[in-house]
């Protein structure tokens, strides 16, 4: 159902891959809710992904850009701009990826020299996007920034390895520009912490189906899904929240504020 939330709002959405992917759903519901979108992924993704068919879906123009590239994304914002019909409402950041985590090193036997790519592609290009967005002057203002994010940046979960470390640069960053993008351009820059999540990312991490298993337990409304984080980025974006930046925004259940669950222990609720 639409609100029409998004109406006359323009977006760039990052990292929509497949039909798991948290972006795609986020996509399908801004248009939705009425804004009009560019589709973005890095040249390589796209070439297993199926981000064609959804740019025909959303009749959203595809613009690839590796979000480590600074040409790559003066590209992606000027092109955006033209095809969109003027400066842009919002942006999700939507990326992340460790070589380290794909090749089974362990957290205390990392490759440094893909541990900075990771910090590269996972980390940095959130201050990339939006120094490059700055410097074009490509933002609307009042408009909105997200990155999504993860609570292994607060707490320790061995299996996650070195993501961990780029999580929490990523909500740094988001902190950081969050005050520049504020006072200059008011654009309001958040991350949402967002529940374990089965996408084609997130589902290859080790021990994955046992993460979200506990996740579940732990949450008092369970784990959140890949449509309702689409639905919290949509009141991200939208005028409603217009006072809210520089937070790392909870959508998880509640997992966050939890110490203990009788179901994760096996008892009964008293």
């Amino acid at each position: 159902m639409s609100n029409n939330l998004l109406k006359g709002k323009r977006g760039i959405i990052f990292g929509a891959l497949d039909e798991q992917s948290i972006a795609w759903k986020v996509a399908e519901k801004c248009v939705e809710q009425g804004a009009a979108i560019t589709l973005t992924n890095a040249p390589v993704a796209m070439r297993f992904g199926k981000i064609n068919e959804l740019g025909e879906k959303l009749n959203a123009k595809i613009i690839p850009a590796d979000a480590t590239n600074m040409e790559d994304l003066e590209n992606l914002f000027t092109t955006s701009m033209e095809a969109l019909g003027g400066k842009i409402d919002f942006v999700l950041h939507s990326i992340g990826m460790s070589m380290n985590v794909r090749k089974n090193r362990h957290y205390t036997d990392l490759n440094h020299e893909w541990m900075l790519k990771t910090m590269d592609i996972s980390g940095i290009s959130f201050h990339r996007v939006m120094q490059t967005a700055m410097k074009l002057d490509a933002m609307q203002e009042g408009g909105s920034v997200l990155a999504l994010s993860y609570i292994a940046a607060q707490r320790v979960f061995p299996d996650y390895n070195e993501m961990a470390e780029a999580k929490s640069l990523l909500e740094s960053i988001g902190r950081s520009f969050g005050y520049h993008f504020g006072v200059k351009k008011n654009v309001r820059v958040n991350t949402i912490s967002q529940s374990p999540t089965y996408t084609t990312a997130g589902s290859g991490v080790k021990g994955f189906k046992e993460f979200f298993e506990y996740a579940d337990k732990m949450s008092p409304l369970g784990n959140a899904s890949a449509d309702s984080c689409a639905d919290y980025c949509v009141v991200m974006f939208s005028d409603l929240t217009r006072m809210v930046t520089m937070q790392n925004l909870f959508h998880d259940g509640g997992f966050s504020s939890m110490g203990m669950s009788p179901a994760v222990i096996g008892l009964d609720e008293a």
